[in-house]
């Protein structure tokens, strides 16, 4: 399909155009100035009651930055952040990219063994991270490249007396920060006090310099790393900020643009629709570090004007069923956007019932920085479908050979725009299997367009299960089940879930008889995070197997 058959654009609602261009900035750096210049006695976050400006959030990100360019760490060198949504993470980001260094997102509830994998292959030298989740990072750290540490506390940037009061309220009251020993680490606070005495070295940014690299779980087992560009994240902002310009501009122009950031900023859709949007927009970001404290986020946003949330399945069900939902001022709310995975219809009706404000679904992934279609914001109805491509951007459908499909007919979803990854980071192989020739990046999603442009998930050609949002890899949880004492086999699907839309079912054939649901449960708690962990564990004799011996998930599926 040539780009003058984009049949969606007359979908597009008035004001959005087709195109924007993309070149009004060389890179995320020359945003986050241009903005902390123009809005600097704005509020940029608000957090747990603490107000940050952008003048702040300037002049703190240049301090860090000057301390990490002082440990030696050149452009290009990769450095982890390990945290909930605090205000350090965004101060945390603009310091690495303003030193020209890369940002590698990390999800702060990893277990030691999916941290490792993820800090060596990214060759990180340096770790942001809350203390928290310290005793995670000391468990594997001399197995990776990490050579600095800087700590972080919940209370750092809350000022004296209620910095030191939530830090002694979680370490001790709440106990949330195991035991632990990183000799060496250096408290955030300091770090930035060592800098502010100094100034930054310039580096030469380009659009093509590579600004996070974003973990994705492999189809083959082991995460790898979407190496997102300046260029990448920068056209998505963009993207966002014009796709919800239509209900946007309808926010008085002496009212702050304000969103809620519930979703974690190491995922690829909080951070660019979050933190990268809001700055771009001069807007404030209220950060929620745990969102599921249901009437901890009800609490947060009772105080606040709301213009934008964008969140997932589960997030907007929860809210809406609690019972101290109507203590939130929902009247100015503009847009809400669904991400990470479908939005339930019932979940849509209510929400929309409840806020006069509809749901607007989009689809993205991490190789596309997310956002790559979404339904128009003006859209008052659930349209169960994932939206039309946003400007710039061509989506296809094409069979196993490649071809593109006739209208109608169901095909793998393939993107490209100037959101597409640059490949994975050093995966040239992995890169291969998913770019076509001409540039479009396969999906692994099996879609369908009607004849106005709308796409709509039909399957998911990888056996990949989504649990509100995130991906979980089949392969990978087989893999590390296997290595348990006692298991002969295993496999793991999908099952729908009514709560997270899909769920983890486990279904184990023994090697020793006397293995009990209990001693598995323990064993993947220990080795994988949260929410692949399996809901449903099941003991059989035996798997559902091809004549060459693959596994068939699908009958597993069957409950």
């Amino acid at each position: 399909m040539a780009m003058t058959d984009r049949i969606w654009l007359k979908s597009y609602p008035d004001g959005v155009p087709a195109d924007l261009d993309m070149t009004q900035y060389t890179s995320l750096v020359a945003l986050m100035e241009e903005s902390f210049k123009a809005f600097s006695s704005r509020t940029a976050y608000s957090f747990m009651g603490k107000e940050v400006t952008y003048g702040q959030t300037d002049s703190l990100s240049q301090a860090f930055a000057v301390y990490l360019q002082g440990l030696g760490l050149d452009k290009g060198d990769r450095v982890a952040l390990m945290m909930p949504n605090v205000p350090q993470y965004p101060v945390a980001v603009a310091a690495i990219l303003r030193a020209g260094l890369v940002v590698v997102n990390i999800n702060p509830l990893y277990t030691p063994r999916e941290l490792e994998h993820q800090l060596k292959d990214a060759g990180a030298k340096a770790i942001v991270i809350i203390e928290n989740f310290a005793a995670t990072l000391e468990k594997c750290i001399t197995a990776t490249p990490v050579k600095h540490v800087v700590l972080c506390a919940m209370g750092d940037q809350l000022g004296l007396l209620k910095g030191a009061l939530v830090n002694y309220v979680v370490r001790h009251a709440k106990k949330m920060v195991p035991a632990y020993h990183l000799p060496g680490a250096v408290r955030f606070n300091e770090a930035v006090a060592r800098g502010s005495r100094g100034t930054i070295k310039p580096v030469r940014l380009t659009p093509d310099d590579v600004a996070v690299l974003q973990y994705t779980g492999g189809t083959t087992g082991v995460s790898k790393g979407a190496v997102l560009l300046h260029r990448n994240v920068l056209a998505n902002v963009l993207q966002a900020e014009a796709w919800n310009e239509p209900v946007m501009k309808q926010v008085p122009a002496n009212e702050q643009p304000t969103s809620v950031c519930a979703l974690p900023l190491y995922h690829i859709f909080a951070f660019t629709v979050g933190m990268m949007l809001s700055m771009r927009t001069g807007g404030k970001l209220i950060l929620i570090p745990n969102p599921r404290d249901m009437p901890g986020v009800l609490k947060e946003l009772a105080k606040h004007r709301i213009h934008s949330f964008p969140a997932v399945n589960t997030l907007f069900n929860g809210l809406a069923n609690h019972p101290g939902f109507n203590t939130v001022d929902w009247r100015h709310l503009k847009v809400a956007v669904g991400g990470g995975t479908a939005v339930q219809s019932a979940v849509a009706k209510l929400w929309f019932e409840k806020t006069g404000c509809p749901i607007c679904e989009g689809y993205g992934l991490s190789e596309t920085s997310p956002i790559a279609s979404c339904n128009p914001v003006t859209s008052q109805d659930y349209t169960g479908s994932i939206g039309v491509p946003m400007p710039n951007t061509e989506m296809k459908l094409l069979d196993d050979e490649g071809r593109e499909v006739p209208l109608g007919q169901s095909g793998e979803i393939a993107i490209r725009g100037p959101q597409v990854m640059a490949g994975y980071w050093q995966r040239p192989d992995e890169t291969a299997k998913v770019m076509t020739v001409d540039g479009f990046f396969k999906t692994g999603d099996v879609g369908v367009m009607d004849e106005r442009g709308f796409f709509k998930i039909v399957d998911r050609k990888k056996d990949m299960i989504l649990v509100s949002g995130f991906n979980v890899y089949p392969t990978e949880l087989e893999d590390v089940v296997s290595q348990m004492a006692g298991v002969m086999e295993c496999a793991c699907v999908g099952v729908p879930d009514a709560k997270s839309g899909e769920a983890v079912k486990l279904v184990i054939v023994r090697k020793d008889p006397a293995l009990t649901e209990a001693q598995v449960r323990a064993y993947c708690k220990e080795n994988l995070t949260g929410y692949k962990q399996p809901k449903v564990i099941e003991f059989r004799e035996d798997l559902p197997k091809t004549p060459v011996g693959k596994i068939l998930r699908r009958e597993l599926r069957a409950p």
